[in-house]
């Protein structure tokens, strides 16, 4: 079976951060830094190194810091483009990208979750002609014990059965997965729900490095990781 690769990415930037406060009440979450490098620094070095010449980031909590410390993506070969969706109006990962949309373009496109830490090559991820949305699944961290989504030999993605996988906040989707969706609050998971029940979403299993820095105690574990030894990505 054919696949394409995407030629735009986006970084979900826009949330409040809500499990890592204190330390996201003055610094959005994806400018925190890991090793000396903002979190979303890191993930665009690997999108321009995988060959990405376009990045869209989402802005609400925050934004203008984001915005002001990557300006338009010229350091590092990018071109950035901003969809602001107002302090404290956060849309979350659904209406995010549903109104991020028109800047998208109309092929595939990569979103990767703004607060990973990973060595995940962004430019080998391929979605399959067919599927509307490809997913990148990793082994359940001692978080997530239960994981998302269960992953058939086949390359397909379903909801129900098990074992499951972890949801890696890593996907390529193209434009109609959000056909009749408006730029409103609402999640992602339930709308790839719907289509995995209609064959239409596919993943790969994930082996390498990542982790959701998502409280105090895990971005505390991966900094001490940068101070005791190499570990860069």
């Amino acid at each position: 079976m054919s696949a394409s690769r995407a030629t735009t990415a986006m970084i979900l930037a826009a949330g409040r951060g809500e499990r890592l406060r204190p330390l996201t009440d003055a610094t959005p979450k994806p400018l925190l830094p890991v090793g000396g490098r903002p979190l979303i620094v890191r993930h665009l070095e690997r999108l321009a190194q995988a060959g990405f010449p376009r990045v869209v980031i989402n802005l609400a909590h925050l934004g203008e810091q984001i915005e002001a410390a990557l300006g338009d993506g010229s350091t590092w070969g990018l071109r950035i483009r901003y969809s602001r969706e107002g302090e404290g109006r956060a849309l979350e990962t659904g209406g995010g990208i549903c109104k991020a949309l028109p800047l998208l373009g109309d092929g595939p496109f990569l979103v990767v979750n703004g607060d990973l830490f990973t060595d995940l090559d962004y430019g080998a991820l391929a979605i399959p002609e067919g599927a509307l949305a490809h997913l990148v699944l990793v082994d359940n961290p001692p978080h997530h014990p239960q994981g998302d989504f269960h992953l058939h030999a086949d390359g397909r993605v379903t909801a129900e059965e098990a074992p499951r996988l972890t949801f890696a906040g890593v996907g390529l989707y193209r434009p109609a997965l959000f056909a009749g969706c408006e730029p409103r609050p609402f999640p992602l998971a339930p709308l790839l729900r719907r289509w995995m029940a209609c064959g239409k979403v596919t993943g790969e299993h994930f082996r390498g490095r990542w982790l959701d820095v998502g409280t105090p105690e895990r971005y505390r574990r991966l900094q001490q990781e940068f101070s005791s030894g190499p570990g860069d990505s």
